[in-house]
């Protein structure tokens, strides 16, 4: 798929790749402000927190340590099904440990919340949320988001990692999906 492929299956820019970055250095100072003489590990929830995860771990000024898991409740659709499924889990021991989930986007809430529980139940000493996109007309399910990126309408979005049938992962910028894509699926 070229640009101008590309371009055609798209709506309207939600989020510019210049807010992205501006926010993620600003997620990462308060981060790093919180959490400054504790340890932290950052979960990171496949595959779409990957870029929020590499750029927010570069911006902080410290080392942490990284994990990830993949949960999935949309297979190829555009709505959350609600049924949580483990995909890939943790490597690593959660207890007694500060976790700080790294999510693309807060939809439904359904999976992050299913997800918190999930880790809170292995021992952590904590676990907050960081979540780059949080559409607050479609939560259906309250999760407590301690650091968010931006509040965003409800539509189907792509880019930034946030994807459409494992597709527009790698745009630099988060993007309204045209209905014509998902439409013909």
């Amino acid at each position: 798929m070229d640009h101008e492929e590309i371009a055609e299956d798209l709506g309207s820019i939600v989020v510019t790749q210049e807010q992205i970055s501006v926010r993620i250095r600003e997620l990462a100072a308060h981060v790093h402000e919180d959490y400054k003489d504790q340890d932290l590990l950052l979960v990171g929830v496949l595959k779409g927190a990957v870029m929020l995860m590499a750029d927010l771990s570069r911006a902080l000024p410290r080392l942490v340590e990284m994990d990830w898991m993949a949960v999935s409740s949309y297979g190829y659709g555009t709505r959350s099904s609600g049924v949580v499924r483990i995909l890939k889990d943790l490597d690593g021991d959660l207890n007694g440990r500060n976790v700080l989930v790294v999510e693309d986007i807060l939809d439904s809430g359904l999976t992050l919340s299913w997800l918190v529980q999930n880790l809170r139940s292995r021992g952590a000493a904590s676990v907050e949320v960081l979540c780059l996109l949080r559409k607050p007309s479609a939560v259906k399910v309250d999760v407590p988001v301690k650091y968010l990126g931006f509040d965003i309408p409800d539509e189907f979005v792509v880019g930034f990692g946030l994807d459409y049938a494992e597709q527009y992962r790698n745009l630099t910028c988060v993007a309204a999906l045209a209905p014509h894509v998902y439409e013909q699926a």
